[in-house]
């Protein structure tokens, strides 16, 4: 048998090294060739990397959430013929009984030797009975947290079977003991719950963390709140999908959103850009490349629409549905979730009376869309019920002034407010 060493392969041009984000394997077991053994993430992409053989796992090159060169081991198996790596050092042979009859001292008066420990026992079992599940005079390990809760409850830990490493007692060791053991809390009425659940940030989560904390430490934000009286724009959608053809998606607000910023973009530029921090360069682009904040499983995520101008209203719909679709099934590919140029935020139903929406570094705008609700709205004789919504829009003060984010943000109010502007040719 040798060894082969699975070296972390590279995953991408410029990319030098990689995050672990999931073992599909243990050490120890057996796989066969082109199992997927581990999923890394870059900056651009999450690949799976196979098994190039059949083998069995004798090391793993790291943790979850480790980041590993390109080269570095990722991986070490065992299989037939020679393999790739040197072969760990041969155990050492087992002495002979003459050997050991050799070496063995002469008997001692004293006490008799302690009786082996007994094995701890399964997790989720309680102590044997009869005997504690530990040796006389054997301390316990346990976590403050849990000595405090089970000195609160008066239960010795030492009558507690400990299944963590080295037999470690943990909170769910102190929960079976208190669901099976010999005793249960005394203490009546409800007990405090002292568990703390450590989340290693990882993966998208990590890189969602890095990105923000890079927006907000590096573009100086403002916000902008207006209200927007979208009781025509509705009427217009319900009319428009009540008439639509069945090979269209069904219109939700976002697609006129997105036409409107289409328009707006083009009589203000400026919102329009992306700012090169180091080059000190403001890269202001003639296509529009919408960029849809979109809660996944796994977290946020900006698919992008490109070239939102050469679209229609449906051609708009069909690619939002799309764009979305794949980044929530995790099929969204690389430039699927590049080169946006203004991102939309919307939390729907869900959304707030108004927000704060944080730019989507290098751009320099965002466009936040808020919850639509029906409100009391003066038109100089009487109040009307109205159906109201609030955009929240917030610009790098940087590149865009305020008054021409006020500008943008009117022109925007507009255009939804009278939305047969949307579709008239400039």
């Amino acid at each position: 048998m040798g060894e082969l060493s699975i070296k972390l392969p590279d995953v991408g041009e410029g990319v030098a090294e990689a995050e672990l984000v999931e073992w599909h394997v243990t050490q120890g077991q057996l796989v066969r060739e082109d199992d997927i053994l581990v999923a890394v993430m870059t900056d651009k992409a999450t690949v799976e990397i196979p098994a190039p053989a059949d083998g069995k796992v004798l090391a793993l090159g790291g943790a979850i959430g480790d980041s590993l060169a390109v080269g570095a081991e990722l991986i070490r198996l065992e299989v037939e013929g020679e393999g790739n790596a040197v072969a760990a050092a041969k155990a050492e042979p087992k002495p002979t009984a003459a050997e050991l009859a050799a070496a063995k001292p002469a008997a001692e008066p004293g006490p008799k030797p302690a009786a082996p420990k007994e094995p701890l026992p399964p997790p989720g079992r309680t102590a044997r009975a009869g005997g504690a599940p530990r040796a006389e005079g054997q301390r316990p390990l346990a976590a403050p947290t849990v000595r405090k809760r089970a000195r609160d409850a008066g239960v010795d830990l030492r009558q507690v079977p400990g299944t963590g490493p080295a037999g470690r007692i943990t909170q769910a060791d102190l929960d079976a003991y208190f669901r099976q053991g010999p005793g249960a809390p005394s203490r009546a009425g409800r007990a405090a719950d002292t568990s703390v659940r450590d989340i290693k940030v990882v993966g998208l989560r990590r890189r969602i963390a890095a990105k923000m904390a890079l927006s907000k430490r590096t573009i100086p934000h403002y916000s902008i709140v207006e209200e927007v009286d979208v009781s025509a724009l509705e009427d217009l959608r319900a009319s428009m999908n009540a008439g639509k053809r069945e090979d269209r998606p069904r219109l939700t607000i976002l697609p006129f959103l997105m036409r409107a910023l289409v328009k707006a973009a083009a009589r203000h530029p400026e919102v329009n850009a992306l700012y090169d921090d180091e080059a000190e360069v403001i890269h202001q682009h003639g296509g529009l490349h919408i960029g849809i904040a979109t809660q996944t499983d796994a977290g946020l995520m900006v698919p992008v629409i490109h070239h939102a101008e050469a679209l229609d209203i449906w051609e708009c719909a069909a690619e939002l549905s799309r764009v979305s679709e794949a980044a929530r099934n995790g099929q969204a590919n690389r430039d699927e979730l590049t080169g946006s140029t203004v991102t939309i935020t919307s939390l729907g139903p869900l959304g707030a009376i108004a927000t704060t929406p944080v730019i989507n570094h290098p751009e320099v705008a965002i466009v936040g869309v808020n919850k639509i609700a029906v409100r009391p709205v003066w038109d100089g004789a009487a109040f009307q019920p109205r159906k109201i919504m609030n955009i929240s829009c917030s610009f790098d003060h940087r590149v865009v002034d305020g008054w021409n984010a006020a500008q943008f943000v009117n022109t925007l109010k507009r255009l939804l407010e009278m939305p047969a502007m949307i579709f008239v040719e400039d």
